[in-house]
C-alpha cells in the first residue's frame, strides 16, 4: 500500500521511518481556526481528518493518507503556534510551573474508510522565567510549534513529568497509528517471530 503524509512535518515523518514505515510527503493547506465553542480534542480530530481527506482527493483510490493534528492546552484554551516572540514568551509563561495537555489527533483515509483515534498526554513545565522563555525564542525552535515549544529539542529542557504517550507529544502517537496501519494493511516494523 502507498502511504501518504499529509503534512510537511520533518518529525511526523521521522516518527513513521522509526517504526519502518515509508511514506510520500504531501501537505495540504486548511483553515485551521477552531469552531466557536469547539472542544480541543475534537478540534485536532477535525483537522486531522479534513487534512487525510483532502488530501486523499487529490491522489489515487489506492492510496492510505495519514492526516494528523496536535495541539495544546492550558485552562481549556487551545495554544496554536505563535504569531511572534511575544506571543511565544507568553504562552512559555503560561506553562511555567504547570501541568498542560498535549492532544494529537490521528486520521487514517482510504477509499473504503476513515478512522481516527486522539491521544492526550499530560506535560508539567518547571517554572520558567522571561529571560528563559526569550533565550528559547532565540533558538528558532518554538516559531512553528504548538504551544511555542518541540519537546524533542531544545525544550526538552523545561518538562519535568510526562503521562501518556510522548511520540504523541512530538506529533504522532506511534502504537495508536501503527495499529491503525495494520488494519490498512500498511506494514509496519515487524520482528522476525512476528514475520513468521
Amino acid at each position: 500500500m502507498n502511504l501518504i503524509l499529509a503534512s510537511a512535518s520533518p518529525r511526523r515523518k521521522a516518527l513513521l521511518e522509526q517504526i519502518g514505515v515509508q511514506c510520500q510527503v504531501s501537505p495540504v493547506d486548511i483553515c485551521e481556526v477552531p469552531l466557536a465553542g469547539e472542544a480541543a480534542s475534537t478540534y485536532v480530530e477535525r483537522l486531522a481528518i479534513e487534512k487525510a481527506r483532502c488530501c486523499f482527493k487529490l491522489g489515487s483510490e489506492e492510496s492510505v493518507v495519514l492526516g494528523a493534528d496536535t495541539t495544546v492546552v492550558v485552562d481549556g484554551v487551545i495554544m496554536g503556534k505563535p504569531e511572534d516572540q511575544e506571543d511565544a514568551i507568553r504562552t512559555l509563561l503560561s506553562l511555567s510551573g504547570r501541568t498542560h495537555q498535549v492532544i494529537t489527533a490521528v486520521a487514517v483515509v482510504t477509499a473504503e474508510q476513515t478512522q481516527s483515534v486522539v491521544v492526550e498526554t499530560d506535560v508539567r513545565f518547571k517554572s520558567l522565567t522571561r529571560e528563559e522563555c526569550l533565550a528559547y525564542w532565540c533558538t528558532g525552535e518554538p516559531a512553528d510549534k504548538a504551544g511555542s515549544y518541540g519537546i524533542q529539542g531544545y525544550g526538552a529542557i523545561f518538562v519535568e513529568e510526562i503521562k501518556g504517550s510522548y511520540s504523541a507529544v512530538v506529533g504522532l502517537p506511534l502504537a495508536e497509528t501503527a495499529a491503525m496501519l495494520k488494519q490498512v494493511d500498511v506494514p509496519v516494523w515487524q520482528s522476525e517471530q512476528d514475520k513468521g
